[in-house]
């Protein structure tokens, strides 16, 4: 790493881990398995403060869209819901809310995950309040949202995610009492197996979760 990039905050290691494997094996052997834990403390605080932030948010905007008239029919039923389009712009509204708290939270993390050095007093940073006040010191407040607009990018993508999940809710929800109602619970009545709405929560939220990266990772290779 240069002069010149570590004081932009920029880090270029070429051909230094051939895998996960090699990482991990190489990180504790030198500073022990306590390594793969190192910047574990914002993510652990700070990712709780997001979740709620985002999940939070995406309960009221999805409100505003629905009073606002974004809604269909639901078949069967006749009721309004919100459109699959809707539940996207929702989780895109409330991806972008959440990056006010993610940015300083990841770039702690990044920051302090970055430092080779194994012992404390050889680092940079100490910890993460360290961490922020040599940033602000240096940058002022605004230093904390170093990456803003990259952590925009990024996070834009629970458009994907949370129109993908209520899709394959509703596409779950269309087999029952086809053929291909999918095999999870053990019914004894008809030796057939059910979907249960538990398992169709948990089965969407895996596949959401692919949708999620398969669009997110351009963006956070970007980020990075």
């Amino acid at each position: 790493m240069t002069d010149d990039a570590s004081k932009k905050g920029h880090l270029r290691i070429v051909g230094a881990f051939a895998g996960i494997g090699s990482g991990q094996s190489r990180s504790d052997m030198a500073k022990g398995a306590l390594a793969l834990y190192k910047g574990a403390t914002p993510p652990a605080v700070g990712w709780a403060a997001i979740d709620s932030l985002l999940l939070g948010s995406l309960h009221n905007y999805r409100l505003f869209l629905t009073r606002h008239g974004m809604t269909e029919t639901t078949p069967n039923i006749g009721v309004p819901r919100l459109t699959l389009i809707g539940h996207g712009i929702a989780g895109l509204f409330a991806g972008w809310t959440s990056t006010l708290i993610a940015t300083p939270v990841e770039l702690l993390k990044v920051k302090l995950q970055l430092q080779s050095q194994r012992s404390v007093a050889e680092r940079q940073f100490k910890g993460p309040i360290d961490c922020a006040r040599q940033i602000i010191r240096a940058q002022g407040y605004i230093g904390m949202w170093s990456g803003f607009t990259g952590s925009l990018a990024f996070r834009s993508n629970f458009f994907w995610m949370f129109l993908s999940f209520e899709a394959f809710m509703r596409s779950f929800s269309r087999l029952a009492g086809t053929p291909y109602e999918v095999i999870l619970r053990y019914s004894e009545s008809c030796l057939a197996f059910n979907i249960s709405t538990g398992a169709a929560n948990f089965i969407s939220g895996g596949l959401s979760a692919f949708a999620f990266w398969g669009m997110a990772i351009p963006a956070d290779n970007v980020k990075k």
